[in-house]
């Protein structure tokens, strides 16, 4: 986890505007630097270090005797840097895994480059001896980016918008600031007065397809054929391949736990493999919730279970509404949903931080999007709506839990890592039939489930424990976290706000009170720029005013199954 800043043909001196760069100072609390481009002196790179792989070469930008013309700044990991420079026989300079981009561009190119990274990752790379900037995201966004391009061609870039919502510029107009788009790279063309103009965007991968990597990776080719038990073993074979690729690091590994099903296999095959890989201390996990909450008595069920050294954040409501204007500020969204599960993620990252060592943490986010498990589901029309629902799901998780589990993460200087979403695991689980991937027997992710049974990964109660929203499971099933939020903010917006919420808000209106105020914080800290989410997440085919489960007539509590 680190923060990536750059600035392309900046009309005042670069100094003065290197002030935005210390906005995401949080990504990388190991070490900072700030450097010119030679030859381009409206041109810097910006980058806070997190120091997770090679703690004595990986300072950024990174620069190598062999390419003394390129400039590389990126924030990620690439998981099958080794493999690749097996494979291509290039000779490294450090043990950066980044390095591997430089080796790949030089011999391949930009899009060949981009397709063979196995990985999560946003890059800024720069050829000065071709007059090239490139810029590239990862799948499904997991590493943030976000660019601003002014008419006559100034270019920003950062790992979060609000290092680039003061910069200054020549123009009269605001610049525009976009995420950059997952899974697409874009090539700049660099003139001599550092000024950009774009002149290719390009799509290279696409979640529903095999990666073009899959040929080098460890796991060989898998069974074919969609019978039940081959699909049970291809399923467990990628999952758990995913979690080792992830076991790259240099600091210690930790896990969040919330109970569920999917932070719950990612705990126990972490535990499976760290005795494998005999890593040198117990693995912790860390779960939040108020003393009866659902989550953390599940988590401790795991805990016990797989043997972890177990962490429990206690969880009030004081405490949550008292942080939710700096989740905000971090989240740069005012989604109803992603702030309300932000805040329990935001406090336990704090206590991690500052109460352990652990570093590099796990945790389950994907699963919902990947096997359905949103309880929504069981209202689906049919198999094919809800395959196309789940793609949906994925391509826009860049708006929604990515942002959550990158930004509370990343607020305290952690790193986070995706097992579900693997580029493997995620392809061929889509690729099996529509009618294997759909809810069954009344239970959401069946075929996930059914896949680890009668392992004892899990205790049973856990492997088939209904879905509960992280936002709901840190309190008691009798009042809800969401609950509390709304009757906290009941006084605060009044109901004339809410008559001329139209009016003052009139994209995306807020239509309660809750929500008009997650988006006044918003405008107070971004006013102007509420195009960055395009629309509330919420859930579909059933009527739905809240994005909680706990609101929908189809949720059943725990108990009650």
């Amino acid at each position: 986890m680190c923060g990536i800043w750059a600035v392309f043909g900046s009309d005042e001196c670069v100094s003065s505007q290197c002030a935005s760069a210390m906005k995401v100072a949080h990504r990388g609390p190991d070490a900072f630097r700030i450097e010119n481009v030679n030859g381009f002196t409206n041109c810097c790179f910006g980058f806070h270090r997190l120091a997770i792989v090679d703690q004595l070469y990986g300072m950024q930008p990174l620069r190598i005797k062999k390419f003394p013309f390129l400039w590389f700044c990126y924030n990620g990991e690439i998981y099958n840097h080794r493999l690749l420079r097996d494979q291509f026989q290039f000779e490294t300079q450090t043990e950066m895994d980044g390095e591997i981009l430089l080796h790949l561009y030089d011999r391949f190119g930009i899009q060949k480059m981009a397709s063979l990274l196995d990985g999560v990752f946003a890059f800024i790379l720069l050829d000065t001896a071709n007059r090239k900037v490139f810029l590239g995201r990862d799948t499904y966004g997991v590493r943030p980016l976000f660019k601003s391009v002014t008419d006559d061609g100034f270019l920003a870039v950062c790992s979060e918008a609000k290092g680039l919502t003061d910069l200054s510029h020549a123009l009269d107009t605001p610049a525009k600031i976009v995420p950059f788009l997952p899974g697409h790279f874009e090539v700049f063309e660099l003139k001599q007065n550092g000024k950009v103009q774009s002149v290719q965007m390009e799509q290279f991968h696409c979640c529903t397809k095999e990666p073009a990597h899959a040929i080098y990776d460890t796991v060989e080719r898998l069974s074919t054929g969609f019978d039940m038990e081959t699909v049970k073993t291809n399923i467990r074979t990628l999952f758990e391949n995913a979690v080792r690729k992830r076991l790259m690091a240099q600091r210690r590994i930790g896990c969040l736990l919330s109970g569920g099903l999917d932070s719950s296999l990612v705990a126990a095959t972490l535990v499976k493999l760290a005795k494998v890989e005999k890593l040198p201390y117990p693995l912790q996990t860390f779960s939040i919730g108020s003393e009866d909450s659902p989550d953390i008595i599940a988590s401790r069920k795991v805990a016990a279970h797989i043997g972890s050294e177990h962490h429990e954040v206690n969880f009030t409501a004081e405490e949550g509404i008292k942080v939710v204007e700096e989740v905000i500020y971090h989240l740069e969204s005012y989604d109803i949903t992603t702030i309300r599960a932000s805040v329990g993620m935001y406090l336990v990252s704090k206590y991690i931080r500052e109460k352990s060592d652990s570093v590099v943490i796990f945790s389950g986010e994907g699963s919902d999007e990947l096997a359905q498990g949103y309880i929504y589901f069981h209202k689906a029309p049919n198999p094919i709506a809800a395959a196309e629902d789940s793609v949906r799901l994925l391509k826009e998780l860049y708006l929604f839990d990515v942002i959550r589990c990158d930004r509370t993460t990343a607020a305290h200087g952690l790193e986070l890592r995706v097992p579900f979403l693997d580029h493997r695991f995620t392809a061929y689980y889509l690729s099996l039939p529509e009618e294997m991937r759909t809810p069954q027997h009344g239970i959401e992710k069946h075929l996930l489930r059914d896949s680890f049974k009668g392992l004892n990964l899990l205790p049973d109660e856990i492997l088939w424990r209904r879905k509960e929203a992280f936002s709901d499971g840190l309190m008691s099933v009798k009042k809800s976290w969401y609950t509390c939020l709304q009757e906290h903010l009941e006084s605060i917006v009044n109901d004339d706000q809410m008559e001329k919420a139209h009016k003052t808000f009139p994209h995306n209106p807020p239509l309660t009170k809750e929500a008009y105020y997650y988006r006044e914080v918003f405008e107070k800290h971004f006013p102007g720029r509420a195009q960055w989410l395009p629309h509330y997440w919420m859930p579909r085919w059933i009527n739905a005013s809240d994005p909680s489960a706990r609101t929908l007539s189809i949720y059943k509590p725990e108990k009650d199954n």
